[in-house]
Order: structure tokens, then sequence, then C-alpha cells
């Protein structure tokens, strides 16, 4: 969706506040249901939530360029972000059971995702620039292979996860560390969200390179997430996770104060510095997360995964009605102090022992 933002912007004349009232439509429902279904795979496992949700997600954005209303697109839009809810807790509950190597497992979990973020704003340019918003539909063909995907992995996954009876939550939970985390999470989701949703226009506007030069900052911010996730597991395993996530949050401080203050060309290098920040304690959230709610391994990932990234699409309408009554850059400087803000609630927590995560029965 965020991809598609310049487009409803230049297509539709949407104001910065409005086209950002997309970005929360995909997150609105998203947040409120995904503990849910979090909750519902601690109890049962729904692997085929997964097929299915991939072309719940895949539909709401193929309508999202074809119908013409504001509020209708804002609906279609909504009903990918159920889809997004519904596959995060039961893709990452299944990932840690039947991943090796757990944060490293983890992190290459979170590369597929990452690496279709990237390659999403090129492919979205190549078809809404060919056929407008009206070729929206075709976005929806991605969906539907990872559908397929998702069936072949399943079958897979469950005959591996059957297979091994060591899977079984063990140890008390920690809320007060884990909500800790999750409001650390959710500084760094709002500077990801609003990143996301404005570095194209914010550096079209910079450079003066038109669409393409706002195209090719939101591929360097979502290209970083596939080296950063994986050397995220690498890091962790070498130097321990809160010491590598404590460390990204301080990185993504300096990041995002260039992309926000540094002019011309040069501001590419630091959106891939701001990616890198963002990127490498990804997994790590979700395997933390995990290990301070070992009885809730399900609840754990919608909430770290899910939840407190959906949240961040509640401060972009914030940012874009700023962006309207100032100017853009003067609505990004407040991304500057979130990742200080995240670090300091990092601060004091101690590291979990990792638990091997549970397999509902259902």
């Amino acid at each position: 969706m965020a991809a598609l933002v310049p487009f409803f912007v230049a297509e539709r004349a949407y104001s910065y506040a409005a086209a950002s009232g997309v970005v929360l439509a995909a997150s609105l429902l998203s947040s409120v249901v995904q503990p849910l279904f979090g909750a519902l795979t601690d109890r049962w496992a729904m692997p085929w939530l997964l097929p299915l949700s991939a072309l719940t997600a895949g539909a709401g954005v193929a309508l999202s360029g074809v119908l013409g209303s504001c509020p209708l697109t804002l609906a279609a839009v909504a009903v990918s972000g159920i889809g997004v809810a519904a596959y995060h807790p039961e893709a990452a509950r299944a990932a840690r059971a039947v991943a090796p190597g757990g944060n490293r497992g983890m992190g290459w979990f979170a590369l597929g995702g990452n690496v279709g973020f990237a390659l999403t704003p090129p492919l979205v340019a190549a078809v809404i620039a060919t056929g407008g918003l009206d070729a929206s539909p075709l976005l929806a063909v991605p969906a539907v292979a990872g559908a397929a995907l998702c069936m072949a992995a399943v079958r897979a996954s469950r005959v591996r996860a059957t297979a091994d009876p060591s899977f079984e939550g063990t140890g008390d939970d920690d809320w007060p560390s884990f909500l800790r985390l999750s409001c650390a999470v959710v500084c760094r989701s709002v500077v990801f969200v609003g990143l996301s949703a404005f570095v194209s226009l914010y550096v079209r506007e910079r450079t003066g390179g038109g669409n393409m030069a706002g195209t090719a900052a939101l591929c360097v911010l979502y290209a970083g997430g596939a080296v950063g996730t994986v050397l995220g597991g690498r890091l962790a395993d070498r130097y321990g996770r809160l010491a590598v996530v404590r460390r990204a949050y301080a990185l993504t401080v300096l990041a995002v104060a260039g992309v926000v203050l540094v002019p011309g060309p040069a501001v590419y290098p630091f959106v891939a510095l701001a990616s890198a920040g963002l990127y490498v304690p990804f997994c790590l959230h979700v395997t933390l997360g995990q290990d301070y709610l070992r009885g809730r391994v399900g609840t754990a990932s919608g909430v770290t995964l899910g939840l407190t990234v959906s949240v961040g699409g509640l401060a972009a309408p914030v940012v874009g009605a700023l962006a309207d009554a100032t100017s853009l850059r003067t609505a990004l400087l407040p991304l500057v102090a979130l990742p200080a803000l995240g670090g300091l609630l990092l601060r004091g927590l101690r590291e979990p022992s990792p638990a091997r995560s549970p397999l509902p029965t259902g």
C-alpha cells in the first residue's frame, strides 16, 4: 500500500492526510484483530489460515485501485489488512516450530517477506505506470502465487512438526519485559511506517528527480531488509539479541536524521542506513517476544510481528496532517526521536533463555 500512495496522490489528487489514511486503513483492523488470531493459534493449529490470508490480502490490494470513491478504496485496503493480520501469528508460530537455528531461522523466514517488500515498489511502478490505478488487479498475481507456496509449505511443515514431539513451551510468562519490548517495537514501527509512506514523496521533492527518484528511495528502504533480517540473526548469535537491538536503534537515530536533513542525492545512503537500523532487529523482536511469553507464542508473534507494526500506521495520518499544515520535512523530523525512546525502553531488559515453541494440537 505504501508503494501505491504516490499514485493515489498523482491520479486522484489525494492530500498528504488522505494518502496517509490509506496506510491507516491497512493498519487499523489489522491492529485490532491480530492479537485475536494469535490467541486462537495458541489454542488450535490453523495452517489453513496461511493460503486464505494471502488471498485475502491480495484481493484488497487488487480492488483498491479500481474502486473510484475514497470510502470504498479504504474499505478494500482494510480487507487487505485483515488478511495480513490473519497471516502473521500462525506463520511466525509455525516458522519458530520448524526452523532450525533460532534467531537465524527466524531471520530467514523474515527474509521472504522483506524481499517481497523490496520488489514491491518497482513492481507497482511498472504495473501502475503502464495501466494506471485501473491495473491494480494485476497486483493480486503475487498473492495467488504466495497462497500456492503457503499450501506447499503447510504440507511440508505438518510432516516435520508432527515428527518432532519436543516442541513444548516451558517457563513462566514475563509480561513486564514483553510489554516494554512491545512499546519499543511501536517506536520502531512508527518510524518505519512514516518513512514507508512518505520517503518516496520526500525524496522526489528534495532531489527533483520525479517519480523514479522516489520509487528508488522506497526500494532502497525495503531492500535493506533483505540483508538486515538475516544479518540480525547472525549478529545476535554472536553478541546477544538485546545488545544488537539496542545498537540498531542507536544507528536508526543517526540515519533518520540524515534522511530528513541531508539534501540532494546524498540522502540515499542514509535511507540505506535507516533500512539497516530498522530491519536488523526485526526478527529479534519476534524471538524475544516468543521467549518472554513462552506459553503464548502465537500471541507474542501476533503482537511483535503484527500489532506493534500495525500501530505504526495509526501515526501516518498525524504525519500527513502535519505535512499538509507545514511541510513534509517538518512532519518527518519527530521520527528522529522515536528510535532513541525505543532504546531507552530496552535498557534494563534481560536476555530471556530460548524456549521451544508450543505446537497447538487442534
